[in-house]
């Protein structure tokens, strides 16, 4: 009998948009009977099971509330209505730099965020040299954040996400940015995630690096579940005119590229 790692059940997200930043613009706005806010909603009575070591590809189009769902099983939201379940202890990297203060060090950044991932000092300390090693900053670990550019974020989040003991691996978009070697070692550390029985929930924009990583595929379209099921069906139906099939993107064209140097 398997055993069920992610459990989303009639889940719904809304936020508010705020339209004027300031009271005088607010007050102004409303003199002239202008809108002054409004609401939408991210996610909309989203549903779906995912059993234990199963890798899911969640892809849609941007502003389909992918990155709002990933937020919710993560545990950084809560849902508005619904439940989210997850079972174990869940990392990933969810944004570039989340987690991160800039006026400190790397090596420091890298102590706070494996606590925020739940890591104990102990456990930091055991894994800090392939933590380090694997971020491959240099001479810019003992200097800070602020200073860092956002490939050596990446670098240094991935490195701490995928050095945690985890049952979940959750991931946004992480070969989106960096330059080649990283993308590449990104993917290794990805297919080692996969191979080891560890549920993976990757948001990507890429058909080749879906196919490669991912057992399903979850298309979200406008915060609801659009598609779910098999990856290649999936992939074909993200292609609502049919013009570009069979035509990779450029993302596409470098992960196939990547891929085979590994």
């Amino acid at each position: 009998m398997s055993v069920t790692s992610i459990v989303v059940d009639d889940v719904s997200k809304q936020f508010s948009l705020q339209y004027h930043r300031t009271l005088k613009k607010m007050i102004m706005a409303k003199m002239r009977r202008q809108q002054i806010s409004d609401t939408f909603m991210a996610l909309e009575n989203v549903s779906f099971e995912v059993p234990q070591g199963q890798s899911i590809g969640l892809m849609g189009l941007n502003g389909s509330g992918k990155s709002t769902l990933l937020k919710l099983i993560s545990g950084v939201m809560k849902p508005d209505s619904g439940q989210v379940l997850t079972r174990g202890r869940v990392s990933g990297l969810i944004a570039t730099g989340a987690g991160f203060h800039q006026q400190l060090t790397g090596r420091e950044n890298i102590y706070m965020n494996a606590a925020i991932l739940g890591m104990s000092e102990a456990e930091t300390n055991e894994k800090f040299d392939d933590i380090a090693a694997f971020a491959d900053v240099g001479r810019f670990l003992d200097t800070p954040v602020g200073n860092y550019s956002s490939g050596m974020f990446a670098r240094l989040g991935f490195s701490v996400a995928v050095h945690v003991d985890c049952d979940i691996f959750v991931a946004d978009e992480v070969l989106a940015v960096g330059d080649r070697p990283f993308k590449r070692k990104c993917i290794a550390r990805m297919q080692e995630i996969r191979e080891s029985g560890i549920t993976m929930f990757y948001v990507s924009h890429s058909a080749g690096s879906v196919r490669r990583m991912c057992d399903r595929v979850i298309v979200l379209e406008k915060g609801r579940v659009g598609y779910d099921g098999p990856v290649d069906q999936g992939i074909r139906y993200l292609h609502y005119d049919g013009s570009d099939e069979g035509e990779p993107d450029a993302e596409e064209a470098l992960d196939e590229e990547l891929a085979s140097d590994i």
